[in-house]
């Protein structure tokens, strides 16, 4: 009876106790710091800032503010009493975020908390769930710990993974732990070595395991109490296998060499282990890197193979260029125009990599693939410049389109004009969590048994050969008649057989594939994948060849929403404010040498030899392109184009009436494109 007594008395003397933290607002403030609205999900009405008023008590010592935040993009400033107590993560996932207030700070009666940025670029953001703590930083975040161990499935041997920490209202969770040899740490984010001690404020919350797109993902719930400590073991396996293809990431940056973005050298190398990239290329801008001192020191030779790069990052694209060397001077970065930078890279387009970064992203004033000065479905440039590059980016994860296809029809058309280049997945990824290493990422045939002892040169020489695929969450795999596979050149025959496989791990889905002859597509199959990993669907095409070459394409799709343990980011550069985030994989290309001359012959060869067989007379075209398809005719348009012809002339128009459709088809797209250039020239 005593005790019951003095239980009651005890509860009724904690409910009497002022509460450590206080609510100051519940309800969603939406801000925008500039018009226009930024995407279509927000409301069109927003608050410039965020002005709330609040009543508390003084502070001596240090207190917290805990603010839930959402699609971050610009500089915030967080403000109290005219004091920046700091500046909301730059990250656009919804995240719980945590700020130490200093000593005097507050003040008896009303104070103010104000949320604002400078007008820039328009940033639409959301912030929640704002609470006074009275208590300082660490001991808010230090609550409870938990010891995380991920582990494989089947030799149970610790595995380098992603952990991300979920809370219960589905918000990534600010943990109370710091980057060291092991670990890169930020908000709801930890990549380690297999072994994670954490802390974090009492709560439920649940704790995700991975390892890049290979790998499923083990998670677990868990509830801790204030001292509680845990110890949370994971597992995950491999579950799509890709023997004879080393993962590469083409584009990686940190900010030691940088100086944007958040990730150290040493947090790089541990995120690209923690995500199973094989053969990370380091190209930080107009440096020569080399990751293997920091490798070395972190013990993580096993398990990838460094490569030093150079993003040649230049007022007319940024490139990159490898294997370069750390201790030689840097690739001059001064060319006004692709002529002079053809030049510059002179005999480094015989024997290295040189990609072309992000082409519909605007960097210094440019766009290399603008549709002011780029016809996109001929692979035509207006400037007649040299295009100075021997492989192309049609993913980047850190840099996305809002149309995911509009590169890939970029791809489509360098090759139709006989630009041979490699398809390249990569990441551009500065940071620790905001944009994922290795998610956009190229499969490069080439013996992968030994992660850490990569041959680097056979890698390179293949990459060239175009024997690659592409992935961002899915990956297809395509071989035709059995045997060839993307670089290859098949025998001429009247048909052949595509067998094309779409993969992925369990927590992707697939829901479609489709194959592309010369950049249109000729087969479509729906796929409903059932949440199995592995192959999601295997299917066999019969494709007739006509009696000119063409290359094949397979690209997959699926949606890329709702993975809080590998989120998506918003494209950096939106063409609209609508966005649909993919998962999506792709084939390099297989050339079927359909004239049987033993060549690959471009759509651009064919329609230079149809333009001088005919000596331009239109008719004559006309009749002959009447065996081609809608890239020859595309070619032959294009063309007549740069020639000085105009393509709505009556001598053009009356011969197209009798025209085949594939030929009706490639000139109107052309004239388009043309008619887009126009338009942008008359309002410059």
């Amino acid at each position: 009876m005593f005790w019951t007594r003095s239980l009651i008395q005890l509860m009724l003397l904690l409910c009497c106790l002022p509460s450590q933290s206080q609510e100051l607002s519940s309800r969603i403030h939406h801000l925008r710091n500039a018009d226009p609205r930024e995407w279509s999900e927000f409301e069109v009405m927003a608050d410039k800032e965020l002005n709330l008023q609040f009543t508390a008590k003084s502070n001596v010592s240090a207190q917290t503010l805990n603010i839930r935040q959402y699609d971050v993009k610009q500089n915030w400033q967080v403000l109290i009493n005219d004091h920046e107590i700091g500046r909301l993560v730059i990250d656009e996932k919804d995240m719980s975020t945590y700020f130490a207030i200093p000593g005097n700070i507050l003040k008896d009666g009303m104070n103010t908390l104000l949320i604002k940025c400078e007008p820039a670029e328009p940033d639409d953001i959301l912030i929640r769930e704002i609470v006074l703590d009275s208590r300082p930083l660490t001991e808010v975040l230090a609550e409870a710990t938990v010891d995380i161990t991920v582990m494989d499935k089947r030799s149970r041997l610790l595995l380098p993974s992603r952990i991300t920490i979920v809370n219960e209202r589905g918000s990534l969770q600010t943990i109370y732990a710091t980057s060291d040899s092991s670990l890169a740490v930020r908000p709801g984010c930890v990549y380690s070595n297999g072994k994670a001690a954490i802390q974090l404020p009492a709560g439920t919350y649940t704790i995700y395991a991975g390892r890049g797109f290979e790998y499923g993902i083990d998670s677990a719930k868990v509830t801790m109490k204030p001292g509680d400590h845990l110890k949370q073991p994971l597992f995950i396996g491999r579950e799509v296998e890709t023997p004879g293809w080393v993962v590469s990431d083409t584009h990686i940056h940190t900010f030691t060499h940088s100086r944007h973005g958040d990730a150290t050298q040493e947090e790089r190398a541990i995120t690209i282990a923690g995500e199973g990239i094989e053969l990370p290329i380091m190209t930080d801008h107009n440096v020569n890197i080399d990751l293997r001192p920091v490798v070395n020191a972190l013990n993580l030779t096993n398990d990838f193979t460094p490569v030093t790069g150079d993003e040649v990052t230049t007022r007319v694209g940024h490139f990159n260029v490898f294997e370069t060397k750390a201790n030689v001077p840097v690739i001059a970065h001064e060319s006004v125009n692709w002529n002079d930078l053809s030049k510059t890279f002179g005999d480094l387009s015989k024997s290295k990599v040189i990609i072309l970064n992000h082409a519909r992203d605007i960097h210094n004033n440019f766009r290399p693939f603008d549709p002011s000065r780029h016809l996109s479905f001929a692979g035509e440039c207006v400037d007649d410049g040299n295009f100075p590059a021997n492989a192309m980016e049609v993913i980047n994860s850190g840099s996305q389109q809002t149309d995911y296809m509009a590169l890939y029809r970029d791809w489509f058309g360098m090759l139709n004009s006989g630009h041979l280049l490699t398809p390249v997945g990569s990441s551009d990824s500065h940071d620790v969590n905001r944009f994922i290493v290795g998610q956009g990422r190229t499969y490069i045939q080439c013996d992968d048994r030994e992660p850490g002892k990569i041959d680097v040169d056979a890698a390179i020489k293949s990459f060239r050969g175009g024997r690659v695929m592409v992935s961002c969450g899915l990956l297809t795999r395509m071989s035709v008649n059995n045997v060839y596979g993307p670089g290859d050149v098949v025998p001429g025959a009247g048909s052949v057989n595509v067998v094309v496989d779409v993969m992925g791990p369990a927590w992707v889905r697939a829901d479609r594939v489709a194959l592309y002859a010369n950049g249109k597509k000729i087969r479509e199959e729906k796929i409903v994948s059932h949440g199995q990993g592995g192959i999601k669907l295997t299917r066999s095409w019969t494709v007739t060849i006509p009696k000119h070459d063409v290359y094949l394409v397979a690209i997959a799709d699926g949606p890329g929403n709702g993975m809080p343990y590998w989120p998506i980011a918003k494209p950096f550069q939106p063409a609209g404010p609508d966005w649909n985030p993919k998962v999506i994989g792709s084939t390099g290309a297989v050339w079927v040498d359909g004239d049987r001359n033993n060549l690959i012959n471009s759509p651009r060869s064919y329609a230079e030899k149809i333009i001088t067989s005919t000596g331009g007379d239109m008719s004559k075209i006309v009749r002959e392109l009447g065996a081609y398809d809608e890239a020859v005719a595309g070619q032959v348009a294009a063309l007549l184009w740069k020639k000085g012809t105009n393509l709505n002339a009556p001598p053009i128009t009356t011969a197209l009436k009798t025209a085949s459709p594939a030929t009706k088809e490639g000139f109107k797209t052309v004239i388009e494109e043309i008619t887009k250039i126009g338009n942008h020239q008359t309002k410059k």
